[in-house]
């Protein structure tokens, strides 16, 4: 049996409701499209898993408002059902030198925090991003209404000139981060 992942690609494409963080020419909704895609590649070829995306092409909307669009992706998750929930975002703060990678999840001591701490470790070493931690939020929709370990991965600042070159340029070394980070957590890396 192949482990079921599903990926959510955080926010709806530009031009939408709800598509994210912009600044230093980088859009939060496609990188977070981009790098999903190219971990579901990873997944998909490797045949001890099977992914899934929330958004398949780039002009993929989901819901209508910021609270259906949410429902939308806990719920093609549960009903697949996965096993595990990696949604992908793009961080932004009001201080421009503010940087670096940091995973929430749902609760310290989980399966989920065991993923978060893997796939952290690995994208801060892939990538070169600052480690920023593991954090709990319970008030995130997709970690409070999905069935299975969920976690939110912010890859790095928008807002920050260096974090958003490497948005810009290294999406699918993001991606091989993640990926590196789920190998790691099975024992398979």
């Amino acid at each position: 049996m192949a482990i079921k992942i599903f990926i959510d690609q955080g926010h709806n494409p530009s031009g939408n409701f709800n598509s994210g963080a912009v600044a230093n020419g980088v859009q939060e909704s496609e990188v977070n499209y981009q790098v999903g895609i190219d971990l579901q590649n990873l997944l998909n070829s490797d045949p001890r898993f099977e992914a899934r995306v929330s958004r398949p092409t780039p002009t993929t909307v989901l819901g209508t408002t910021n609270t259906t669009s949410l429902a939308e992706r806990v719920r093609l998750a549960n009903e697949w059902p996965a096993d595990y929930f990696i949604s992908i975002h793009c961080n932004s703060n009001p201080n421009p030198a503010v940087n670096g990678t940091e995973v929430y999840i749902y609760q310290y001591m989980t399966q989920a925090n065991w993923l978060a701490e893997q796939i952290l470790n690995a994208v801060v070493q892939t990538v070169g991003t600052k480690n920023n931690g593991i954090r709990v939020n319970q008030s995130l929709y997709v970690l409070r209404r999905t069935n299975m370990p969920s976690l939110l991965i912010e890859l790095a600042y928008v807002t920050n000139v260096s974090d958003a070159q490497k948005l810009r340029d290294d999406q699918a070394l993001f991606a091989q981060g993640i990926y590196q980070g789920i190998l790691r957590y099975f024992g398979f890396a």
